[in-house]
């Protein structure tokens, strides 16, 4: 479990889950509530079956917290909005493997912006997807569910995924991140195979307070720590 542990372990609320009739106010309650990033789910109806939001979007909501802007683009091209997405605050921009036939390309277009790289992985890809771009990455994203809805269920097969790719970026500075079904029954067995930034929409805004969210994010948070040997 140790070398698990060297990575820290952060929470990254979806606002995809989130009241959209006051996003500024639902960002400012989950960064008050403990959340270590802001993860925002770009879904354009056509790579994935459903359409969510843009940069402009995110723009408009960067100014209410100053935590990390995680986005997720669940879009095909992704290549001409990567500047967007960069100009409007994003500071990790995650691209799929599956989402266009140059992905080193993509990836070289992030780092060259001045932000961090991710790359994710559909249920369906596996890990060897992305072996020969593993060093041109900061973040490797595996879906645990099929992407374009929130409130799935996890699908129990991302957590040998996640211990193959742990293996794969031994010794190099990057995070495992994991997004579908996360909730403190699921955190800790992510956890104890490798991913280190947890996204978790429908288990965080349930309740729609500040104090739901506290409680939300604090319990797939000890559930993850304790999975990976931590003190609580």
């Amino acid at each position: 479990m140790s070398a698990f542990a060297l990575r820290p372990l952060l929470i990254a609320p979806s606002i995809l889950a989130s009241d959209f009739s006051k996003l500024g106010e639902e960002v400012r309650a989950v960064d008050q509530a403990g959340a270590d990033w802001i993860h925002l789910d770009v879904m354009d109806g056509h790579f994935v079956p459903n359409i969510s939001y843009g940069p402009d979007v995110i723009k408009a909501i960067r100014p209410h917290t100053k935590k990390p802007f995680d986005t997720h683009l669940m879009i095909a091209p992704c290549d001409p909005y990567l500047d967007a997405f960069a100009k409007a605050g994003s500071e990790v921009i995650t691209v799929h493997a599956e989402a266009g036939p140059h992905l080193h390309r993509s990836l070289q277009a992030i780092r060259a912006l001045g932000k961090k790289a991710g790359v994710s992985l559909n249920p369906g890809t596996p890990a060897s997807a992305i072996e020969y771009v593993i060093d041109m990455v900061d973040l490797v994203l595996v879906m645990s569910v099929n992407p374009g809805f929130g409130g799935q269920a996890f699908i129990p097969s991302a957590i040998d995924k996640i211990a193959t790719i742990r293996a794969m970026t031994a010794g190099r500075d990057i995070d495992i991140e994991v997004d579908g079904g996360i909730t403190p029954e699921t955190a800790g067995k992510v956890a104890a195979a490798g991913a280190n930034v947890l996204v978790a929409g429908s288990a965080v805004f349930k309740g729609g307070t500040r104090d739901a969210y506290v409680k939300n994010i604090n319990a797939i948070r000890n559930a993850a720590a304790s999975a990976r040997g931590e003190a609580i």
